[in-house]
């Protein structure tokens, strides 16, 4: 055989090559681990991941070519997520992306040098996960998703659509320090709209159930839930309790109203997800961590269900449902 003929039957032979096959000849396939705090069957997680696989794609980023996704799911418990943390450290990834506070702490306890990015945490520095938001130093950086005013905000709303509320208890995951901070700003919020607040600390169905169950056993009571990956993985059971014990309750993201539950007002989580998708570019096109400064949101929805306020007997402001960015009917 000539060696023009030779040479061309062997780059037809390579171009049926499988794609990931030649990517790795060239430049090596990237790993990612991607920890998040719930289960691979709720249909929100399985988006918010979506969104930061397709973000990467459009960045260059191919699933199967250059790139590999090892995602873990905790299913709402924190010693599963401490487990799902050390696994994706044992595959020794490129780049970690984690949801929440929890699930940065665990990471970094798990893979300490291994660049990590974060989002939807509400105080990275406190937490002391970063040094400064403008400088993060060490190798994690990430998104935050609120201020820790926000709290007197929620309490606010919660008033605005259920005027006759006088006491709110605060449901929380008493293990994620991160959410005493936001505490503090509803408990100072509560006095001058005459609203008597309890902490009340939750991290299972038993607990929840007791726990909603007290609020109600007594008059004009409300419900504010703080956004924890136990909270959301238990949130179709808040929501049912709180439908069933005819409690006006209050979110902080679309995913509560959107299930049923009464109003949320929050950040963009699928916005979040995709510019954590642009930091995991950087990081694996050599950018450091310590380099990237924290970022803060820039879209916040405050969504309404409409049938929630209905099947509660409430009447929703018309000033309120114009301030709506949706209303769920």
């Amino acid at each position: 055989m000539r060696r023009r003929e030779f040479m061309a039957l062997l780059g037809g032979a390579a171009a049926g090559w499988p794609v990931a096959v030649r990517a790795q000849q060239g430049d090596r396939v990237r790993r990612i681990g991607v920890l998040m705090g719930t289960s691979e069957s709720d249909p929100n997680q399985e988006a918010l991941v979506s969104a930061f696989t397709r973000s990467l794609a459009d960045l260059g980023w191919k699933e199967g070519t250059n790139i590999r996704i090892e995602r873990r799911w905790a299913e709402g418990d924190l010693a599963r997520l401490r487990t799902q943390a050390a696994e994706l450290a044992r595959i020794a990834p490129d780049a970690l992306f984690a949801q929440g506070t929890p699930g940065t702490t665990a990471l970094r306890q798990a893979a300490p040098t291994t660049p990590l990015v974060f989002v939807m945490i509400t105080d990275p520095v406190s937490s002391g996960l970063v040094s400064s938001l403008g400088h993060p130093g060490g190798n994690i950086t990430g998104f935050t998703n609120y201020e820790f005013s926000m709290g007197g905000k929620w309490l606010e709303l919660l008033k605005d659509i259920a005027p006759g509320t006088t006491r709110v208890a605060v449901i929380f995951n008493p293990e994620n320090p991160a959410l005493s901070g936001q505490l503090r700003s509803i408990e100072a919020a509560g006095p001058n709209l005459a609203i008597q607040v309890a902490a009340k600390p939750a991290r299972s169905a038993e607990e929840f159930e007791r726990t909603i169950a007290a609020v109600a056993a007594e008059p004009n009571g409300g419900l504010l839930v703080l956004l924890d990956f136990v909270t959301l993985a238990h949130r179709d059971l808040i929501i049912r309790l709180a439908a069933q014990h005819r409690l006006p309750a209050g979110y902080t993201l679309r995913v509560f109203p959107a299930s049923g539950g009464l109003i949320s007002y929050g950040v963009d989580s699928l916005d979040i997800f995709r510019r954590g998708a642009s930091y995991v570019d950087r990081v694996l096109k050599g950018a450091k961590p310590a380099d990237l400064p924290v970022q803060q949101p820039i879209k916040f929805d405050l969504v309404i269900n409409l049938k929630t306020a209905k099947a509660l007997g409430l009447e929703v402001p018309a000033t309120l449902l114009a301030l709506a960015d949706e209303v769920i009917e």
